[in-house]
């Protein structure tokens, strides 16, 4: 693969009067497509809108070469009075235009690539804040006059929020997922299948869950659940997206975090950490044995990614202690080489 053939996008957007890019739907992106397909496509690849006879000319070459259902896309757009845009893509690239930051977050939010696989380096300062409205993206400068104009025809303008991300779902459905409260899940986020994102739940983008799970806590950008977890309500993970966090948080297998707790390190599998509890890397960690006795006092960062922990906060003491499964004979060593 060449860095120039990862994905393969048309989309239907929206401009401002300036003639810039607010967002751009991908209804059908091609992973890895065809490079003789990509090469024929060269004049028409970039960040303009694309014309009427352009348009014309890719439904047929994307007939060509077998990409009939994108070829029958582009015929239904000939006559939109949407824009119209090609992008190509790579993975190492990072995105430099509103289309490109879209067509990436698109493949996440369609499971083609998981978080960290692609290189998002910086896609937050390629989009506009945008007014996500009941008539879809409007330009904050241009928020006012159409507000008016909406009154003028005796109606509202709802205006659901204003933010660079809008609502995954408004793009992307990713099979087998249920999401109670869909504002709370943002374009780029990955879904594995059976996932459950409650009304409390929120996922961002670059981020998400291997699937199945329940989500009722937030998985901050950068963070990844795995398999047959449980965020509970109003649980917190760090990200990141900000705060100088360099340390990518993940969280294994079959992991719970309780209601209000969260996590600042990576989690292994099976691992659990009482309700309230909020474990930082800077956290002081009493280790114990299995007889309840103190082995040793860490930093929480010194256990990060080891599976079957337990930790919780002694009612007593407020101390901060982590023991293990009887079952989990590998890290019970790791705590003995303590001793």
């Amino acid at each position: 693969m060449t860095t120039s053939s990862l994905a393969l996008g048309f989309g239907i957007g929206t401009q401002n009067t300036n003639g810039e890019w607010l967002e751009v739907f991908y209804p059908q992106p091609i992973w890895h497509p065809k490079p003789e397909l990509v090469e024929e496509l060269a004049q028409f690849l970039g960040s303009d809108a694309l014309s009427e006879s352009a348009l014309m000319q890719l439904e047929s070459l994307f007939d060509q070469f077998d990409y009939g259902e994108v070829a029958d896309i582009i015929a239904r757009c000939v006559q939109s009075k949407k824009p119209c845009v090609l992008t190509l893509i790579s993975a190492e690239i990072p995105p430099a235009t509103v289309p490109e930051s879209y067509l990436k977050l698109h493949l996440l939010s369609h499971r083609f690539a998981k978080p960290h696989e692609l290189n998002l380096e910086g896609l937050f300062g390629t989009l506009p804040n945008v007014a996500w409205t009941s008539d879809g993206a409007v330009d904050i400068n241009e928020l006012a006059e159409k507000q008016l104009q909406a009154r003028i025809e005796g109606r509202t303008l709802e205006v659901s929020c204003v933010d660079k991300f809008p609502k995954m779902t408004n793009y992307v459905v990713p099979s087998g997922v249920r999401i109670a409260h869909t504002a709370r899940v943002r374009l780029g986020a990955y879904l594995g299948e059976g996932t459950t994102v409650m009304h409390e739940g929120f996922i961002n983008f670059n981020a998400g869950t291997e699937g199945p799970g329940m989500i009722e806590g937030r998985i901050s950008a950068g963070v990844m659940v795995g398999a047959g977890s449980d965020l509970g309500g109003s649980a917190s993970t760090l990200g990141t997206l900000s705060g100088g966090n360099n340390v990518i948080i993940s969280i294994g297998q079959q992991c719970l975090i309780g209601a209000n707790a969260g996590t600042g390190i990576p989690l292994g599998d099976r691992c659990t950490i009482e309700a309230g509890l909020f474990v930082t890397a800077g956290s002081l960690v009493r280790l114990l044995d299995q007889e309840g006795s103190v082995v040793k006092i860490v930093k929480a960062r010194e256990l990060a990614g080891h599976s079957d922990l337990l930790f919780r906060r002694n009612s007593a003491s407020g101390a901060l202690e982590c023991l293990t499964n009887r079952s989990a004979i590998a890290l019970n060593d790791q705590l003995h080489a303590h001793n």
